[in-house]
């Protein structure tokens, strides 16, 4: 039976199965973040299992999805792609157990993942609740950083920061998050903090308080952002939320910006009720998650705040 799928707005299509277990499933692909082919698979799979970690589930087993132009690339190119998709997933526990491969005008690549839920408790963007806080476990400014990247304008110190970030499996955050029994769960990937947590919050029926002081970004993306490196389609993510948003007069345009920021393989957004805060960050510290606390939940239509 179909539990969640395309009439709920969730990271992963949830199934029952006839003997009563929860099976999770989801596919992405995306073209190149990165020039290095190895890093960009490691970067694919990091962030197709993403949805299967933010539904609270663990991935068992993937499939990946290749495409590029032959004529463009010689046979090494897609063997280093899948080969550092191949070891994130061995670091995840799973096997890359196959996949399909075509003839694309350029490079695509993600994967196809399937997971199961071992608590039995599958994490929704809906079911926030008035006081449950707002978590946050990686920082922000991957779609900046990336533009400015491709502008040439990235030393090899912060090229090598954003590549781990985008690189690290949410694998730890998501045990933390089952632990500690969070209320909500969202991964931060292209629609950006904003446009990802507006999904909570009409879910949930709250509105959501963002303290825009207590948000990470990634070094140097405000210089960017301040400078005008401003990707499209973080831009376009801004206006879309922007009727549902009230920001306050002292947020400036590029934290704006960098709250709606595009991410790629970004961290989870979890909501979680207060008295649960110390279980969570106990399991954090025992795993090596960093975790922000960045606002909270509160009753009334669905929206947001940002101070």
């Amino acid at each position: 039976m179909l539990l969640h799928g395309i009439h709920k707005d969730d990271d992963a299509a949830v199934v029952r199965m006839p003997d009563g277990r929860l099976l999770a499933s989801t596919v992405d692909v995306f073209t190149p973040v990165v020039d290095d082919p190895y890093r960009f698979g490691a970067i694919g799979a990091a962030n197709s299992l993403s949805d299967i970690y933010a539904m609270g589930a663990v991935p068992r087993f993937a499939l990946s999805v290749l495409g590029y132009p032959p004529k463009l690339f010689s046979p090494a190119m897609p063997a280093a792609v899948l080969q550092g998709a191949m070891d994130k997933a061995w670091e995840a526990g799973i096997p890359l157990a196959g996949g399909h491969s075509l003839r694309t005008s350029e490079v695509i690549f993600g994967l196809a993942v399937v997971g199961d839920f071992p608590s039995g408790r599958i994490l929704e963007k809906g079911g926030a609740r008035p006081a449950d806080l707002l978590i946050l476990t990686k920082p922000l400014g991957i779609g900046v950083l990336t533009t400015a990247l491709k502008r040439g304008l990235l030393d090899a110190d912060t090229i090598e920061r954003i590549t781990l970030s985008m690189s690290t499996l949410n694998d730890k955050a998501s045990l933390a998050a089952v632990e500690a029994e969070a209320t909500a769960c969202t991964d931060v990937t292209g629609f950006g903090l904003l446009g990802h947590l507006l999904e909570m919050a009409r879910a949930s029926g709250c509105i959501a308080t963002v303290e825009s002081a207590s948000v990470p970004f990634m070094p140097h993306a405000t210089q960017h952002a301040e400078r005008g490196v401003l990707p499209g389609g973080s831009l376009a993510n801004l206006e879309f939320v922007r009727p549902s948003v009230e920001f306050s007069p002292s947020v400036l345009h590029e934290t704006q910006v960098l709250l709606a920021d595009a991410q790629t393989s970004g961290g989870l957004l979890i909501a979680l009720p207060p008295e649960r805060l110390a279980t969570f960050q106990s399991a954090c510290n025992r795993l090596g998650q960093e975790h922000w606390v960045i606002g909270c939940f509160e009753a009334g239509s669905a929206g947001i705040r940002v101070r």
